[in-house]
């Protein structure tokens, strides 16, 4: 029961890190947005929208590069914080 805990607390700890890499996750400004406007309203969701949809919009953007990506061959399928900073300079700053 004991390994059970420690293997499960290992995968807890693994995928936190995984989601706040900045190479994996193109979106953490906008999720920490997100968090912070809920605790500054004590979780009241009406207030966070444009916080939501601004999260909603960059993960449906990354989704797009990234199955673009996946499509044409090019490994990782989601590009890299810094290739991400590229690409958002090519196209003029954030779409979302």
């Amino acid at each position: 029961m004991l390994d059970r805990r420690k293997r499960s607390k290992r995968i807890t700890c693994k995928k936190l890190r995984r989601v706040r890499d900045d190479d994996n996750n193109p979106c953490i400004l906008e999720t920490d947005a997100s968090r912070k406007c809920m605790d500054d309203n004590s979780y009241n969701k009406d207030m966070c929208t444009i916080h939501f949809l601004r999260y909603k919009n960059c993960r449906k953007f990354w989704n797009g590069i990234m199955m673009q990506r996946r499509k044409d061959g090019i490994q990782p399928n989601m590009p890299t914080a810094e290739e991400r900073e590229k690409i958002l300079e090519s196209i003029g700053g954030m779409p979302y």
